[in-house]
């Protein structure tokens, strides 16, 4: 008889999101004349920008012709948009090769697959709390020991609290990890990290020989002038890092999917090189994305597209903006909002994650996302993004002000 994979089995309920999708799926249904207000999960709401749709167009125009008709995208990408990513990086200070990017269909995926290229014993450090991809990825993979009911964690994860009394930043394990999960700006809390702070992880990782796996999916938010936009920004983090990036929430493609990690040749353990390690498995699982989308995304490193996704970015940091007054001076406690799209606030009145969820969807038919969801450190914050239009953002907050 066949038999399932039993680390399925220590999983923790759904998938946050989808947990969420239900419980307000079932109050919709028995409330139907309810105005929902959604700011919990980060699905953008502004349409692609005209010049990205101008290239999209021109793409599908392209495939409708045998002379420029595009079959199975190269495994790594299309040049012309890696040299794009690659060109862009520069910009930056960053010498990133384009044969170092490899593009794929999103930044979700590559978090939950990058793990399949290190040992099954490998020990993994996360910040708490965490993207719940990190964490559920690595326990499907058998890396994470049972569940500790008690205190809300797997027992062979390193957990690195991040909490108040921290300003929201993790500090170095006790033991060491062999890898380490970053995420900057981050999810949920909305937290960034200086370049100083992030060359200290650099160090670290290169001491201790670990590999940092760090997620720059909001670095389009970022305002402040001393906060990196990539690890590459830090001395020798070609030797101990993996960046992933998502055109989801800076171009508004989480409904056409696009995204790319970056594996440094010259990252290596016992000298076999991890990029060739990603190479074979990106080959093998993988078939790449569209070419009319690969079009879009080049697109977006114009100077026109780049001139609208920063508007478009401005829009939703303007929300944020409203989201973090509004509440302060309401009298809540509020994170984040400033190189994040995302608000992190202290539930009121000592309610946990989950009551205040339903307080809010209950009493303000409003939808926000439970700190608890992304760990224990989590228990007692809420999330609220800033993707939705301002209008309903407006809306939304002013509800929760006067009521």
């Amino acid at each position: 008889m066949f038999k399932i994979n039993e680390n399925y089995m220590r999983l923790q309920g759904s998938y946050l999101f989808s947990t969420i999708a239900k419980k307000v799926s079932a109050y919709s249904e028995a409330n139907p004349d309810a105005n929902i207000i959604r700011l919990g999960i980060g699905d953008v709401t502004q349409p692609i920008a005209p010049s990205i749709i101008k290239a999209m167009h021109s793409a599908v125009d392209e495939m409708a012709d045998a002379e420029t008709f595009h079959g199975y995208a190269p495994d790594l990408g299309y040049d012309f948009l890696r040299s794009a990513i690659a060109a862009e990086y520069k910009s930056r200070g960053c010498d990133i090769s384009a044969n170092d990017i490899f593009v794929s269909d999103g930044a979700k995926c590559d978090s939950g697959n990058i793990q399949e290229i290190f040992s099954a014993d490998s020990r993994i450090a996360v910040c708490d709390p965490v993207y719940p991809v990190y964490v559920d990825s690595n326990v499907m993979a058998g890396r994470s020991g049972e569940w500790d009911p008690e205190k809300g964690c797997y027992k062979n994860i390193i957990y690195m609290p991040c909490t108040e009394e921290n300003a929201f930043a993790p500090e170095f394990p006790k033991e060491d990890p062999d890898v380490i999960y970053l995420c900057y700006p981050n999810n949920p809390t909305g937290a960034a990290i200086t370049k100083p702070a992030l060359q200290e992880w650099v160090d670290y990782a290169n001491r201790i020989g670990a590999v940092i796996l760090y997620d720059a999916a909001y670095e389009a938010y970022i305002t402040e002038e001393n906060v990196p936009h990539s690890i590459y920004e830090c001395e020798d983090a070609k030797t101990c890092a993996i960046e992933i990036r998502s055109f989801s929430k800076n171009a508004g493609f989480t409904g056409v999917r696009l995204g790319f990690t970056v594996v440094p040749a010259e990252l290596k353990s016992d000298g076999v090189a991890l990029r060739d390690l990603w190479a074979r498995r990106h080959g093998t699982k993988y078939n790449g994305a569209p070419y009319i989308i690969q079009k879009a995304g080049a697109a977006v490193f114009s100077p026109e597209g780049q001139a609208e996704i920063k508007a478009q970015v401005g829009y939703y940091m303007n929300n944020a903006k409203y989201i973090y007054n509004g509440l302060k001076e309401a009298g809540y406690t509020v994170y984040g909002g400033v190189n994040a799209p995302y608000i992190w606030l202290k539930t009121p009145d000592q309610m946990t994650s989950w009551d205040f969820f339903d307080y809010l969807l209950e009493e303000l038919n409003i939808v926000g996302t439970p700190g608890s969801g992304f760990g224990a450190a989590g228990e007692g914050f809420f999330r609220l993004t800033a993707f939705g239009t301002f209008e309903k953002t407006k809306e939304a907050i002013d509800r929760i002000t006067k009521h």
